[in-house]
C-alpha cells in the first residue's frame, strides 16, 4: 500500500503578485453549529435561529470568529501543504455568512522574504466573499520550506520569528 504525500511548496517557486487557487464551500446549518460548537462557543446566535432573527435581527445563525478563523487556516494550509507554518493571521469581518451562502476564498502574494536567521515567509492577502460580497479580508504571514531538506516546523526559540 502507496502513501501520498501531499505536495511540498518551497518559497522560491512562490511569485509575488501569484494568485492562490480559490476554494469554494457551501455553508450549510451544520457548518455553523458545528463551527462553534467545536469552539465552545455556546451564544445562541450560532445555533439558535429564532434568537438570532428575533433577539439579534439577523437574517439567520452565522459563523463565528474562530469558524472562520480556522477556514482562513485551512485555506492558506491547503495551499502550503504540510510544512506551511503560520506565523500571524489577522482579518477584519465586515460582514455575515449565513447557511446558503457559498464562501469564495481568494488570495495573492503580497511578498516573500527570508529572515536573518535563515527562514522564509510569504504574506498573503486572502477574501472571504459571498455572491462578490467581501465579508472578511485577511492578512497572514506564512513561513515556507527553502529547500526539502527545510522544515519551519523544526524552528524552535531563536530561529523562530514569527514577527518581522
Amino acid at each position: 500500500m502507496s502513501t501520498a504525500v501531499a505536495p511540498q511548496l518551497l518559497l522560491d517557486e512562490v511569485a509575488v503578485g501569484e494568485a492562490l487557487p480559490p476554494l469554494h464551500y457551501d455553508v450549510t446549518a451544520t457548518t455553523v453549529v458545528l463551527g462553534a460548537l467545536a469552539t465552545r462557543d455556546w451564544r445562541p446566535m450560532h445555533h439558535d435561529k429564532d434568537f438570532a432573527v428575533e433577539r439579534n435581527g439577523t437574517q439567520d445563525i452565522f459563523l463565528n470568529t474562530p469558524n472562520q478563523a480556522a477556514w482562513f487556516e485551512r485555506y492558506l494550509t491547503d495551499w502550503t501543504g504540510p510544512y506551511g507554518r503560520l506565523a500571524r493571521v489577522t482579518f477584519r469581518m465586515k460582514g455575515s455568512v449565513f447557511p446558503g451562502d457559498t464562501m469564495s476564498f481568494t488570495g495573492v502574494v503580497e511578498s516573500a522574504s527570508v529572515d536573518d536567521v535563515g527562514c522564509g515567509f510569504v504574506t498573503v492577502a486572502v477574501t472571504l466573499s459571498v455572491d462578490g460580497d467581501v465579508k472578511t479580508t485577511c492578512a497572514a504571514r506564512v513561513a515556507l520550506p527553502r529547500s526539502a531538506a527545510d522544515n519551519p516546523w523544526a524552528r524552535k526559540g531563536e530561529q523562530w520569528r514569527p514577527s518581522p
